[in-house]
């Protein structure tokens, strides 16, 4: 790809996905216009809607999920996700029915069939009913406690099969950590979409919050079958537009112009949509940097700096008493410019975690 068809994707990525000029003003707000936000690390599922947000900090992300406006669930890849809760019912129908076939050998391996889900469904929801709020830890506690035993990663898998099911997903923060909730007592209002309705909505969302994307990107992203994304452009109709770019299509929404953005600098989390939202990468990270933010190709993703729209660098954080040290590693010398961009983006990182900004370092490689 020409890297001036890497900027104009880039350039158009990062207002589609609210970081540059954001107006979103809630962790809420973010993660509906997000569709879906990769999450199977909590924290920095939670600094993705924060970065989004600008002002909103990590005890306003909690609130959102404590005051039932958004879970985290599997409803895309088999990967866990931070959802609006109302919408997490539609979601989770577009794929689930073929997720759970995938998944049957594995389940067989592990001892685990259609009895032994219903019994732990049973435990589950007796467990749980009544507004019953537990930590993951405490709910297998409950199952092994029933005799339905949660050794050998079978809990974590009957976890995950009743959460296709959409008997529980995660919903407010406890003590330690977020808790398991039944979703019917804790999504009271789910949107009731029909299979095309849903499809369109599909289409729409992840376009308009990952545009410029490609009908590739969208596949891989949620896992739909190729007649099913089709569909769901075609029902998108109007709100989505197309553009040409180095002979492949891309999809974005119909009002986004195509306009510059001013320079800027992020601090983005590992696994963040910006990176990971797409089958195809190129335009937003190198390949010959791409094994520094994916060590090994093992599908751990690396918190990023991103720069003009470009991944330059990763970078990590120490927590200490009242304070949080930021140290990047960028992949050549930032300027001074950049460098201050850097420094400001360290502060706002600590503002976002309620702490002092603590030493906040560069080291070029």
């Amino acid at each position: 790809m020409r890297r001036t068809d890497r900027a104009r994707i880039a350039n158009l990525r990062l207002v589609s996905q609210h970081l540059a000029a954001s107006a979103l003003s809630s962790p809420a707000e973010v993660a509906f216009s997000m569709l879906a936000t990769q999450a199977q690390d909590l924290s920095s599922a939670q600094w993705a809607l924060g970065v989004r947000s600008p002002g909103s900090t990590l005890a306003d992300v909690d609130r959102a999920f404590t005051e039932g406006s958004i879970v985290r669930s599997w409803p895309f890849r088999g990967t866990l996700h931070v959802t609006p809760a109302a919408d997490l019912g539609w979601m989770l129908a577009l794929t689930r029915d073929r997720t759970l076939r995938g998944a049957k050998t594995r389940h067989a391996g592990l001892g685990l069939d259609e009895q032994t889900f219903s019994r732990a469904a049973g435990v589950v929801r007796s467990s749980l009913q009544g507004g019953g709020r537990l930590s993951r830890a405490a709910l297998l506690a409950e199952l092994d406690a029933a005799g339905v035993a949660t050794d050998h990663q079978r809990g974590s898998h009957i976890i995950w099969y009743l959460a296709h099911a959409g008997l529980i997903c995660f919903g407010p923060m406890g003590a330690t950590g977020q808790s398991v909730v039944l979703t019917d007592e804790w999504v009271t209002e789910p949107r009731q979409l029909s299979p095309d309705e849903a499809l369109a909505e599909l289409a729409v969302r992840y376009f308009t919050s990952h545009g410029p994307a490609t009908l590739r990107d969208l596949l891989w992203w949620s896992k739909v079958l190729v007649p099913e994304a089709r569909r769901g452009i075609e029902g998108a109709g109007d709100r989505l537009r197309r553009i040409e770019v180095d002979g492949t299509t891309y999809y974005l929404a119909a009002d986004q112009a195509d306009e510059p953005v001013v320079p800027g600098l992020v601090l983005l989390p590992g696994f963040d949509e910006y990176l990971l939202g797409y089958e195809n990468r190129d335009a937003v990270l190198a390949r010959e940097h791409s094994a520094r933010v994916v060590p090994g190709s093992n599908g751990i993703f690396l918190p990023m700096v991103v720069s003009n729209g470009q991944v330059v660098g990763t970078w990590r954080r120490t927590i200490r008493r009242a304070s949080v040290d930021i140290a990047a590693s960028t992949f050549a010398p930032m300027t001074s410019t950049v460098t201050a961009r850097y420094v400001k983006a360290a502060r706002r990182y600590a503002r976002y975690l309620g702490l002092d900004q603590g030493e906040t370092t560069i080291a070029d490689s």
